[in-house]
């Protein structure tokens, strides 16, 4: 019988308890973003194998959770048109009340914004003297360059968000790329990399589902299939992609599928056609069927993945579970673990560089068959095994935070 991942322990030597876990964030389902579906899997593993899990989130309009877990959602504010993200609002005293009854054990903070505010609230109205831990996965200081123009506000945010991120007992990071940024906005203190997992089980689809989804692609069979899968945004680099299909030897025959949608979809499809190349590409939108994505990464023969914004690739390790090798840039957090021309390829970042990479891969296709497979062996990570090891780790800290705790009590009573 496999082990629970959110294990009962003993208390007292005497009564069995589960943990309470609760994870907060500014995202969930029906919003969509990486962030949102690691707390998504969370909840569902942590659930699934006997733990009791909260998600606390902003309410979304007309959204009824069927979750097996429970989902607690406070007053929000849509945030604009072009994002589909709600701005939450702190929580009255009767919502925290309502969080108070949960008696969390640990806390699991996702966002260091309106959840790490909301987070620690409740720990002060509780009283309990909850452990928070907090996971980084946005290069905020990427982030804040991008969209604050005015050093006073790019100050400020960052200030914030690195105070909310100090007054977690334990900070996670997604990977060492993910850390160097959380260097960057100015955090001193101590880290622990947790890597995310997927929810794909290993192995491609069926023949008949790779024949069928090419045919209605019009995927002719000596064609080569390249893969993107994300948010449709130029900030995933896809304008890199564009370019080097462009620069692509006409006699080669090749496929550029894009699996996303996003507010620059567009203007991407828009530059596709002023380069000439549209003809070569397929956008197919986003796809959240899970199997229906499956089959899409079954009928490419590479992945690209060019971005340098992304702290943790999970659609290179969805690639990987069909044994779909990637192509990424040196030097980026998905290309952490990859070793080119061994388990994937590395380039980069320019369109050249990138086409050049992609004509040696598929100057080979057994060789590239067998660097997928090394992809499947190396790089992959099921859900299970990652939220396995979370927690194992709450495990860790609520028995230290115990400790300290009743240290603390001993010195006072002396």
């Amino acid at each position: 019988m496999r082990e629970n991942y959110c294990k009962i322990f003993k208390r007292n030597g005497s009564e069995y308890m589960k943990y309470n876990i609760g994870l907060f964030n500014d995202s969930f389902p029906p919003t969509i973003d990486g962030v949102a579906n690691t707390v998504y899997n969370y909840a569902n593993i942590i659930t699934k194998n006997g733990g009791n899990c909260t998600v606390v989130t902003p309410r979304f309009p007309n959204v009824i959770d069927d979750y097996d877990f429970d989902v607690v959602r406070y007053s929000s504010l849509p945030i604009s048109k072009k994002f589909d993200y709600r701005l939450g609002n702190i929580l009255p005293v009767k919502s925290l009340s309502i969080l108070k009854e949960k008696n969390f054990d640990i806390i699991h903070v996702h966002a260091p914004f309106v959840s790490s505010l909301v987070a620690n609230e409740l720990v002060g109205f509780s009283k309990k003297n909850i452990p928070v831990v907090f996971t980084y996965h946005t290069k905020f200081d990427v982030e804040f360059e991008k969209r604050m123009k005015l050093k006073p506000f790019k100050k400020i945010s960052t200030d914030f968000v690195r105070k909310n991120i100090n007054l977690a007992d334990e900070v996670w990071v997604v990977s060492e790329g993910a850390a160097e940024s959380l260097r960057n906005i100015g955090y001193k203190g101590d880290y622990r990399v947790m890597r995310n997992g997927t929810d794909f089980k290993i192995g491609k689809s069926s023949e008949d589902k790779i024949k069928k989804l090419k045919m209605s692609l019009d995927i002719m069979p000596e064609e080569i299939v390249l893969l993107f899968v994300g948010r449709m945004m130029w900030y995933k680099n896809i304008r890199l992609i564009l370019k080097a299909i462009k620069r692509m030897p006409s006699d080669i025959k090749i496929k550029m599928v894009f699996v996303g949608d996003g507010s620059d979809r567009a203007a991407i499809e828009q530059y596709a056609k002023q380069l000439n190349i549209y003809d070569k590409c397929c956008f197919a939108g986003a796809v959240y069927d899970r199997e229906r994505l499956r089959d899409y990464y079954s009928i490419g023969d590479l992945f690209l993945f060019p971005s340098t914004y992304d702290t943790s690739g999970l659609v290179v390790m969805e690639a990987a579970a069909t044994g779909l090798p990637s192509v990424l840039i040196k030097r980026s957090c998905a290309s952490e673990g990859v070793y080119h021309n061994q388990n994937g390829f590395l380039c980069e970042e320019n369109s050249n560089s990138l086409k050049e990479t992609i004509l040696e891969a598929i100057s080979d296709l057994d060789k590239l068959k067998q660097i997928g497979i090394n992809a499947q062996n190396e790089l992959y990570c099921s859900w299970e095994d990652s939220v396995k090891a979370a927690c194992k780790r709450y495990e860790e800290i609520i028995e230290e935070h115990r400790i300290r705790r009743l240290q603390k009590s001993r010195r006072f009573r002396k």
